[in-house]
């Protein structure tokens, strides 16, 4: 896959317009990258942070596609769980933590450039991460 197929598939439905504001890169830069050209490595960061996107991904397509710090440590957080409440938590409970923290761990990392909280990104990396997980 090549840097402008990944960088497609991490647009998703989101517009390029959308995203490239998002991503603080002109609409102009984005779209050449679709087209196929490369970005400099600082281009390529820039696109990975501001999307939570890993860089080795972006970049060469390997390792994981979301920074590891929206990957929960489930072991932790159901032994919390465990702690609070005395017991294991269900399955059900299992995916609703681990969907909460995920979300959380999101927003507390993606604050729009006037300070709010990024909602919409989050549904959308959600979603993402959704499609992503094993069958």
């Amino acid at each position: 896959m090549s840097f402008a197929e990944r960088l497609k598939s991490l647009i998703g439905e989101e517009s390029v317009s959308g995203f490239a504001r998002r991503v603080d890169i002109s609409e102009a830069l984005i779209r050449k990258y679709l087209k196929g050209s490369e970005p400099s490595l600082a281009k390529a960061n820039q696109i990975a942070m501001k999307a939570n996107c890993s860089l080795e991904w972006l970049a060469t397509g390997c390792g994981y596609l979301y920074r590891q710090a929206e990957v929960v440590d489930k072991i932790a957080l159901y032994a919390a769980f465990s702690h609070l409440y005395g017991r294991e938590p269900s399955e059900t409970e299992a995916e609703k933590l681990t969907k909460m923290v995920t979300g959380y761990q999101y927003l507390r990392t993606h604050k729009k450039a006037d300070g709010y909280l990024d909602i919409q990104g989050m549904a959308t990396f959600l979603q993402l991460a959704k499609q992503d997980e094993p069958e």
